[in-house]
């Protein structure tokens, strides 16, 4: 299924958001090239994301096939290593939405290396493309827990020793409403993880 003509707009609204946030944060926002860790564990990433990566993954192999080739058996060796544990669907990459797939996913891959990360350089080979829980991973983002209870999270390698009153100011935005419409516009709720987008 082709993106929506609006993601470009979402992504441009996110990355803006993240570079406002940065400069708010100076130096209590440890994110660099090479601070990997949170490549590492599998997440859930929706219909949307899926799409993004792939139309990344379909430029790269017309612009640099041969890192396309290397990313797909990055992706192709996560698969095998962790694709009998999958929590859903191990042929579509589909995950499940049963409770106990649920579950499962809870304890699923946690300490995997993304398949997308250059374990050579700890860049992302596929920033551009990359997932909206990876662009805003880092700075503080309020979100809701399941008791209801509303907070500002954010990586715990960043604002060490700073206060609540610091951490505010910092918040990054996420247009939570634009993404959702997207993913009504191509009309699918799946989630899958980035091992099998990448393979698509």
């Amino acid at each position: 299924m082709p993106l929506p003509a609006r993601d470009a707009q979402l992504v441009e609204i996110v990355d803006a958001s993240l570079v406002e946030a940065a400069r708010r944060a100076g130096d209590l926002l440890a994110c660099r090239i090479g601070c990997t860790q949170c490549c590492h564990g599998a997440f859930a990433i929706n219909a949307l994301d899926t799409e993004r990566l792939r139309e990344g993954m379909a430029d790269l192999r017309i612009t640099n096939p041969a890192l396309a080739a290397e990313i797909v058996l990055r992706a192709r060796a996560w698969i095998a290593e962790h694709g009998p544990a999958f929590p859903g669907d191990p042929e579509t990459g589909v995950l499940g939405t049963s409770d106990a797939d649920q579950a499962r996913f809870e304890d699923f891959a946690n300490e995997a290396a993304c398949p997308a990360l250059d374990p050579a350089t700890g860049r992302c080979d596929v920033y551009q493309w990359r997932p909206m829980t990876c662009r805003v991973f880092g700075p503080p983002v309020r979100s809701t827990d399941e008791n209801g209870a509303e907070g500002l999270g954010h990586c715990e390698l960043c604002f060490i020793g700073a206060t609540p009153e610091q951490v505010a100011p910092c918040e990054m935005p996420v247009p939570h409403e634009l993404e959702s419409e997207l993913l009504e516009e191509i009309g699918s709720n799946f989630e899958t993880v980035v091992a099998f987008a990448l393979i698509k």
